[in-house]
């Protein structure tokens, strides 16, 4: 991710600016930041775990939403997430930008990856509300779940070798032949 070249906004000046841009930016600490634009398999992957949690959290007070939705945290980042769940009365009454999910899913590209991994994931353990970051890798089929525990702490749960994403934080699994639906499996090692 790499800033643009312009002054530092406050959060209320970036959200009034990014409201008439063609492309998302993120935002963290007055700096905004062009986003990648995803590929096909990355669109393929949101879509299809978006459509599994969808048809699983039907019914529930929990709702699916997907990268084009803003995520606040505190009053100095807004991130876009592939996609995430909320539960949160407030945030399934706003039109633009949430501030609790319970379960937020990025899917990794060679260019975000370590982005995703490290600054993005502790950027969203600040929202009180997380209960579970999902990192899911088209290119390898890794499926990785860091959840919190009830002592705060955030432990990986590897579902890579099994044949389920489970989000733990809501009680659902998804098979991984669904997530992977419609995309070709990596060769053989």
């Amino acid at each position: 991710m790499n800033a643009l070249t312009q002054p530092k906004l406050s959060l209320e000046a970036y959200l009034a600016w990014e409201e008439d841009q063609p492309e998302k930016h993120e935002f963290h600490r007055g700096e905004v930041f062009a986003m990648v634009g995803a590929k096909r398999v990355h669109g393929r992957v949101v879509g299809n775990i978006e459509r599994e949690l969808g048809m699983l959290l039907k019914g529930t007070p929990c709702q699916t939403f997907h990268e084009g939705m803003k995520v606040q945290i505190g009053g100095d980042t807004v991130l876009y997430p592939d996609l995430f769940v909320t539960c949160d009365k407030a945030d399934l009454a706003t039109d633009r930008i949430f501030t609790a999910p319970t379960l937020v899913v990025e899917v990794l590209s060679p260019s975000t990856q370590a982005y995703d991994r490290s600054q993005k994931f502790a950027l969203y353990r600040r929202i009180p509300a997380l209960q579970e970051y999902i990192l899911v890798d088209p290119d390898t089929r890794r499926v990785e779940g860091f959840r919190r525990g009830a002592d705060g702490l955030w432990v990986l749960h590897d579902m890579s070798d099994g044949d389920t994403l489970e989000a733990a934080s809501l009680g659902l699994r998804v098979p991984l032949a669904e997530v992977f639906a419609g995309i070709e499996a990596p060769p053989e090692a």
